[in-house]
């Protein structure tokens, strides 16, 4: 089965249609969860992933934090005031879209989680320490995690556990006991503004890394319009 596998769209329309474009056909779409948040298009990407075939979708913190179970004092003060505005943006049927995820899932002998499979919300897995004490958290042979903003492979080893940062448009052969993270559709955070993400393929066991670059500037225009945080929008043309 050939697997999209997105993560941390960040309510980013312009960066999800290209990464659909980019991937072509696939058999099923995983979403590591924060649909929404920081972007300007939380509705329009809600309806985009509703539509995408064998789609299974994960609950991000920014996801959580939208429909109200978690916070906004866990959230830094920017981000506070994009969540703020988006809790008012939100049509019903979005928020009903985000109440019925779920933060980790298992599937077709894989563990998805959002953050980590061992605090599935709000863990951020960026060294091999970290990495390494959540291997005990989940059973299946792979991992596919979000939330970093960071394209990053764990593999799991008798020495411990090594990092490995994919260079973009680059194929992997998956070694059992892994935790990959395909990095970010809507926010990058590798000084790389393009979108990331990653295609599975679970009879070679494949993992091809993608980047795909897309309209920045017409998506700090609806931030802008929209008067969101001047931050969260220059950050966008600088993948951080």
């Amino acid at each position: 089965m050939r697997t999209l596998v997105i993560s941390d769209i960040h309510a980013n329309a312009n960066a999800l249609d290209q990464v659909l474009a980019s991937a072509g056909l696939v058999d099923a779409v995983w979403c590591l969860g924060d649909v929404v948040g920081y972007g300007p298009d939380p509705n329009e990407c809600v309806a985009r992933l509703k539509a995408l075939p064998k789609l299974v979708c994960l609950q991000g913190n920014h996801d959580a934090a939208a429909i109200g179970d978690m916070p906004l004092d866990s959230f830094n003060p920017e981000a506070r005031s994009s969540i703020e505005w988006l809790r008012q943006s939100l049509s019903r049927e979005s928020l009903d879209f985000l109440k019925g995820l779920e933060p980790r899932v298992e599937i077709e002998g894989v563990t998805l989680a959002h953050a980590s499979p061992r605090h599935p919300v709000l863990e951020y897995l960026l060294d091999t320490y970290s990495a390494a004490e959540n291997f005990s958290y989940f059973g299946t042979d792979f991992c596919f995690v979000g939330h970093t903003h960071i394209p990053v492979l764990f593999f799991f080893n008798k020495q411990g556990v090594n990092l490995q940062i994919p260079n973009p448009n680059s194929k992997f052969t998956l070694k059992r006991r892994c935790i990959a993270n395909p990095g970010s559709v809507g926010q990058p955070r590798d000084r790389d503004a393009r979108a990331a993400y990653a295609i599975f393929d679970d009879q070679s066991n494949s993992w091809d890394y993608r980047r795909v670059e897309y309209d920045i500037h017409g998506v700090q225009q609806r931030m802008l319009s929209a008067n969101l945080p001047a931050r969260h929008i220059s950050r966008l043309a600088g993948g951080w």
